[in-house]
């Protein structure tokens, strides 16, 4: 299981905060995404049991993307102030448990979570942990992806099969749809004018942003000219759109199976102030 961290660390974070209660040490230190973080990975070890787990991250700084396009989540707000101490303490948490953390400097946790699943899929089945959608691009005979919906214990997965059966798309169609529509969330156009309906219609029609080009005298005058005016968008929305999977990065597999150590993880539960997960975890605190 490749677990993207950021995704989880998030949702823990608003689901609790969301309430104005944010968790904290006696010492003040924010714990409410942890704790939360901790509740969701676990439920979700238990529902589909992975013998081999990884934790992937993104890092700050300047990624490849931003530096291709300058707006690229220039829209998104700083992280809440509770939260940034605890992007720290929850890798340290993930190596309690005998986890993994991966993350490269200028790639995002979805680039790593890219390059490992094509990596270690070779050699077993791989399903991916989120809440992002634009991982469905991964999803392949030997890699499905879990979508983790509102409510804790509450998951779509994703195969090739229902994919398809869901959205009349492959997974690699998943990137020039979004090349089409652009993504708000993470702020570039694509085609200005086109939405998600005609994106999924035209990719369905002509199967690829090559098709499409290749048959515009086939399109609506309307449809056709959003397309010309915007081609060199189009063509950088796919390359932002689309997850780099030869990041520089490994993990052995023989690394991160999972083995649970009672002692680092009661220990880190007792640092951390939050000695009612151990019975959640099954391990006896410290």
């Amino acid at each position: 299981m490749l677990v993207d961290g950021m995704a989880l660390l998030f949702r823990a974070y608003f689901a609790s905060a969301s309430s104005g209660y944010i968790r904290r040490t006696k010492a003040g230190v924010p714990t409410n995404a942890i704790y939360g973080f901790v509740r969701y990975f676990w439920d979700a070890v238990q529902t589909f049991d992975p013998s081999h787990v990884v934790c992937c991250w993104d890092l700050g700084g300047t990624t490849f993307r931003a530096q291709e396009y300058s707006a690229y989540k220039g829209n998104r707000s700083e992280a809440p102030e509770d939260l940034i101490p605890q992007f720290s303490l929850i890798r340290d948490v993930i190596e309690s448990f005998g986890i993994p953390n991966v993350s490269y400097q200028g790639f995002e946790a979805d680039d790593c979570i890219g390059t490992l699943a094509t990596q270690i899929s070779q050699e077993m089945n791989v399903t991916i942990l989120t809440g992002d959608h634009d991982l469905l691009q991964l999803v392949s005979p030997t890699t499905s992806v879990i979508i983790m919906k509102k409510g804790q214990g509450n998951y779509k997965v994703y195969t090739p099969e229902s994919l398809y059966e869901e959205r009349q798309l492959h997974p690699r169609q998943i990137i020039d749809m979004k090349a089409l529509m652009g993504d708000a969330s993470d702020n570039y156009p694509g085609v200005r004018g086109i939405g998600e309906k005609t994106a999924i219609k035209l990719i369905q029609e002509y199967e690829s942003i090559e098709g499409i080009l290749e048959n515009l005298d086939q399109l609506s005058s309307s449809v056709r000219t959003k397309i010309e005016n915007d081609l060199d968008m189009l063509h950088l929305s796919r390359r932002l759109a689309e997850i780099h999977c030869k990041v520089p990065v490994e993990c052995a597999v023989d690394g991160c199976q999972l083995e649970i150590d009672n002692v680092l993880i009661s220990s880190k539960f007792e640092e951390l102030e939050m000695k009612s997960l151990c019975q959640l975890i099954g391990v006896e605190a410290v």
